[in-house]
């Protein structure tokens, strides 16, 4: 009997506020246990919860670009259970009504050519709803500690409905959230420091099969690699009880990445097991039509619909597209260069993608070794967010290169000024000193020489040299001019014009 597994995902991602869901404390990463907190985190007796708006209003947003339902009236429950980093012994969090209902996410499978963007299929939302994080635990061999600075952060909980049937599915609906929720400044999702986290929920049937079989729900898991080998492993496992006969039950298990393995938790509580009931300090939430129509009126356009655009109106390939489309900084700096100079947008993104990001990456990668070597100490969080294309933004903002020059040393170069051998150079200088590709061309006397006579000069010379190559060229052998091409350049000193060097060869040959 051939099985398919069904796949829903419960993904938590932690906003981006300056303060906590409920109370005006800052959230901040690494910063010395329990020191962001105050009688609301505790929940000490006498103290009431304050809504934050922005932690609303960006869920909303994130509610819109899905396509979701905002419903006019939403309101917050307490969740109830115990767990030592829950100071109040409850969550505050909603049940039954919700910011946002329905809606899909985009997704993008591998494609069969590399240089297409794959098949895309939209995974079906249930709901996004905002809650608060818990604190931290940390284990040891005989105690545990807790550290409450989590505590009381703005959570949102994006629930997919059962619709993916792989852990491909799975990573490409994982990649389009992240993607989508960093480039709207939504939250960084940096998975490594628990922006992000997901529960997942597998189960098998056989094909054909409609009705769903027995839920068993992974918590917590910190990397979309984890993901993706988690649902594998545990696939098999469900698949190999069934055909030895062994039932399956609901249950909650935990992932261990060092072994490859997922073991047993606890039985799967249900939505009853927690008493859910309306929070009576917090009063349920309208959502007016303006607010909506000014959310409405500031969403970014989604990844893949400016990939599309892209490679549509300039002709830009998917893997420049597909690299520039969901980095925030790339994109505002590439539309910002075209508006400058926009005949040669290719041109602009290849440097951008290429030249750019590589100076970038090796300035910081300098920056980080220093750091490490001047104190001793080795900054491990420098070193894991500096080479994350978040960080792109704020690089690109301080980087010499502005978005106009870099459209200036295209423009030169379409221009015939110099060639893109000198390019590279001029390239160089300008990272460096954030100086106009023009001024550095007149300040090193790069400019091509497109004077007639002397390349006719020095073509004259390269025949002479080569007679055996002029005949060749007349023979129908193209390539063979490239040998007369090369002793030009260099009589130039490289600065001679390739495209005339070229004209200039075939006319003087076509003369005899």
């Amino acid at each position: 009997m051939e099985y398919e597994a069904v796949i829903g995902l419960e993904v938590h991602v932690q906003l981006k506020t300056d303060s906590k869901m409920f109370t005006s404390v800052a959230h901040k990463f690494a910063e010395p246990p329990n020191t962001l907190t105050d009688p609301v985190v505790w929940a000490l007796p006498g103290v009431l919860p304050v809504l934050n708006f922005e932690a609303i209003r960006k869920t909303i947003e994130l509610g819109l670009m899905f396509g979701c339902k905002i419903p006019e009236i939403t309101k917050w429950d307490r969740k109830n259970y115990f767990y030592p980093d829950s100071p109040k012994n409850y969550q505050l969090s909603q049940y039954d009504q919700p910011l946002c209902e329905g809606g899909g996410v985009e997704i993008e499978l591998p494609g069969t050519n590399r240089a297409e963007m794959g098949a895309h299929r939209v995974v079906k939302l249930t709901r996004i709803h905002l809650e608060e994080d818990v604190g931290k635990l940390t284990h040891f061999a005989t105690d545990s500690l807790v550290d409450y600075n989590r505590a009381g952060t703005p959570l949102m909980e994006i629930v997919s409905e059962p619709d993916m049937h792989s852990s491909e599915e799975v990573f490409a609906y994982m990649t389009s959230l992240k993607n989508t929720i960093s480039f709207a400044g939504i939250s960084d999702c940096d998975m490594e420091k628990g922006q992000m986290r997901a529960d997942v929920n597998v189960s098998v049937r056989p094909v054909g099969e409609t009705k769903l079989g027995v839920k068993v729900e992974m918590k917590n898991l910190n990397s979309i690699s984890n993901v993706r080998n988690c649902i594998d492993y545990e696939i098999r496992r469900q698949i190999e009880c069934l055909k030895k006969g062994i039932p399956l039950v609901q249950e909650t298990r935990r992932w261990d990445a060092q072994l490859g393995v997922t073991q047993s938790m606890r039985g799967k509580e249900d939505a009853h097991d927690y008493r859910y009931f309306p929070d009576p300090d917090l009063m349920p939430v309208k959502i007016s039509g303006e607010l909506l129509e000014s959310i409405k009126a500031g969403l970014c356009e989604m990844p893949f619909d400016r990939q599309r655009r892209y490679m549509k109106d300039y002709d830009l390939p998917y893997s420049v597209t597909s690299v520039m489309s969901i980095d925030r900084g790339l994109s505002e700096y590439f539309e910002e260069a075209v508006k400058t100079y926009s005949k040669n947008p290719k041109a602009i993104a290849n440097y951008l993608i290429n030249d750019l990001l590589r100076e970038l990456g090796a300035a910081a990668s300098a920056e980080a070794s220093e750091s490490k070597s001047g104190d001793g100490f080795e900054d491990l969080e420098g070193e894991m967010t500096v080479f994350g294309h978040s960080s792109h933004k704020e690089r690109l903002e301080s980087c010499r290169i502005t978005p106009a020059n870099l459209a200036g040393l295209v423009k030169i170069i379409d221009d015939g000024v110099i060639t893109k051998q000198m390019a590279k150079e001029v390239f160089v200088e300008m990272f460096a000193t954030g100086k106009t590709a023009e001024a550095i061309v007149e300040e090193k006397g790069l400019k091509q020489n497109s004077d007639t006579g002397e390349l006719e000069k020095f073509a004259l010379e390269a025949m002479a040299a080569n007679r055996k190559a002029v005949d060749q060229f007349k023979a129908g052998n193209d390539k063979a001019i490239n040998a007369l091409i090369g002793p030009i350049m260099k009589a130039s000193k490289g600065k001679a014009n390739p495209a005339m060097v070229l004209d200039t060869l075939k006319k003087l040959i076509a003369q005899g």
